[in-house]
């Protein structure tokens, strides 16, 4: 190709050159790049790990969808939260991280653990009580969290229990 390579921050089109006068690209009609140094730690957390916001209404003005980091340290339980109406989907990058959950569709209620390795992925539905613990008492277990909502809710929970359904 004969085209000139792009260089940090140029414009979203470096070889169409726009007018001087011409009002500043608005945020909804280019591509954003977010670096992994840059990621924004000023988000909804719970006790326990510590959650790092990538795509948000906030950093990119995403509408529809929230994407981040969770960080949980060696031998660490997260404290029992739910989404709110998001859905979320995990995907582990790093460690083996345990996602905690009640299951009530039997006779009684009961814990179940779902244990991972890098390359699983997880799917939370909306107002599912559930936490992440990290067993590992040497490695920090890494995720990355994708959430169709743009902003990260988090709801922190007294316990691991079951919702009523008029409160889902």
């Amino acid at each position: 190709m004969s085209e000139p390579l792009t260089t940090p921050g140029e414009g979203f089109h470096p070889h169409l050159h726009d007018p001087q006068d011409r009002p500043a690209t608005p945020l909804r009609t280019r591509l954003h790049h977010v670096r992994a140094d840059a990621l924004d730690g000023d988000t909804a957390q719970t006790g326990g790990m510590r959650r790092f916001a990538a795509v948000s209404g906030r950093t990119v003005g995403s509408e529809k969808l929230w994407m981040g980091q969770t960080h949980v340290a060696p031998a660490t339980a997260s404290s029992d939260h739910h989404h709110g109406e998001s859905e979320t989907a995990i995907y582990i990058v790093s460690g083996h991280p345990e996602f905690v959950f009640l299951d009530d569709t039997g006779e009684r209620p009961e814990e179940v653990r779902l244990r991972t390795s890098p390359g699983d992925y997880i799917f939370v539905p909306p107002f599912v009580p559930h936490r992440e613990e990290n067993p590992d008492p040497d490695e920090e277990a890494v995720v990355v969290i994708a959430r169709s909502t743009q902003e990260a809710i988090v709801v922190n929970l007294p316990g691991l229990y079951a919702l009523p359904a008029d409160e889902a």
